[in-house]
């Protein structure tokens, strides 16, 4: 079974970058599309960004497009969301969730909190 461990959050300024990452725990890693969602205390989790198995194809919501950029390195069984720009909105659990079994958003990591201070 495919894990997911995300690592890079933490408390920033408005205006600052994080980069974010997420390990997974097997080389199948590369045949998955990948994906950043978050949530926001008393708010459902949506999607951020989202990465096809190659690389080649990224989406991004509206609320990041032009300052977040996910990437992946099947290399390193890794995906990254680099961050700049931050935002007080920005302030939420960032996840990483694959397509492991189907089309759907099936596998999650444990989540790691990411704070904007204005």
């Amino acid at each position: 079974q495919v894990q997911l461990v995300e690592s890079g959050g933490g408390l920033v300024q408005a205006g600052d970058s994080l980069r974010l990452s997420c390990a997974a725990s097997e080389r199948t890693f590369s045949r998955y599309a990948m994906g950043w969602f978050r949530q926001a205390p008393g708010k459902e989790r949506n999607v951020i960004a989202t990465i096809s198995w190659s690389g080649g194809g990224a989406n991004y919501a509206d609320s990041v497009k032009g300052r977040f950029t996910i990437t992946r390195d099947n290399t390193k069984n890794t995906i990254y969301l680099q961050m700049n720009s931050l935002r007080p909105e920005d302030t939420a659990v960032y996840y990483c969730a694959a397509q492991v079994r189907s089309t759907l958003w099936d596998t999650w990591g444990q989540g790691t909190q990411v704070t904007v201070s204005s």
